[in-house]
């Protein structure tokens, strides 16, 4: 028997939009969760922007999310530093959305003698600032990165992103980040806190096997992979585990808002 979805967690980018062009159906879907009033968060490894930078930035695509349902990797690296370490000190290579998170549980950004090196996306890598980084791990300071993706989308092609920026530095410490964002379960553990949900009445949705998927598969929901991302639904076959349900788009989900899976 079908269970019944209470929360819906999905991705962002390849799910509900695709360098800012909405991917068709991702409105009416995201209006069926409002009209449903079951609860749902957006995420994103992406840490650059605020939740309110990304549900500017998401209207602007046709699509009304509240700031409240966005969860970010960055706000998940705030939370597990809080967890781990309350009222901490951080030197951060990374921008507002990262700095922001930081700031609103209590941490301290500096350069001296920081409890850790906190890494995330920026568009403008400073050399000076990674090279302070690299000083700081070898000094002691635990390196945390907000999530280990090598590369990601722009107009012109391939940009580096967090994780070829923290190889670089684990190249020259021989020390590797703990990454908080996707494929870590830990994501979707701290999106569901965050919701108090339960992971067995839980589905995420995503465009990648190797980050959307094992992460929720790792984190006990059910997982749905669509076919206008990254992975390609004929690459499924290749990977040791598989998603609950594989669909064109999310507009093949619309109906299912309210129902089991």
């Amino acid at each position: 028997m079908d269970r019944p979805v209470k929360t819906w967690l999905t991705d962002m980018d390849g799910v509900l939009a695709r360098e800012g062009v909405p991917i068709p159906g991702a409105q009416d879907f995201v209006e069926a969760l409002k009209r449903s009033d079951l609860q749902f968060l957006v995420l994103t490894n992406n840490s650059i922007f605020t939740p309110r930078d990304l549900r500017a930035r998401l209207l602007r695509s046709g699509m009304d999310v509240p700031e409240e349902s966005i969860w970010t990797s960055a706000m998940a690296t705030a939370q597990f530093l809080h967890d781990q370490l309350p009222r901490g000190t951080a030197y951060v290579v990374g921008e507002a959305g990262l700095t922001t998170a930081l700031h609103d549980i209590g941490y301290v950004m500096t350069d001296r003698d920081p409890d850790y090196v906190v890494l995330g996306e920026t568009r403008t890598y400073s050399f000076e600032a990674i090279t302070r980084a690299i000083r700081l791990v070898d000094a002691g300071a635990r390196f945390i990165a907000t999530n280990p993706d090598a590369s990601g989308p722009s107009s012109d092609g391939k940009v580096p992103a967090t994780g070829a920026v923290a190889a670089l530095i684990s190249t020259a410490t021989g020390r590797t980040p703990y990454y908080v964002g996707k494929p870590n379960p830990l994501m979707m553990r701290s999106a569901l806190n965050r919701l108090n949900a339960h992971s067995e009445s839980t589905v995420m949705i995503g465009d990648r096997m190797d980050t959307d998927i094992i992460s929720g598969l790792e984190a006990g929901l059910r997982t749905v992979l669509v076919a206008t991302g990254s992975t390609h639904p004929g690459e499924v076959e290749s990977f040791p585990y598989r998603p609950t349900m594989v669909c064109d788009s999310i507009a093949d989900l619309v109906g299912l808002v309210g129902k089991g899976l």
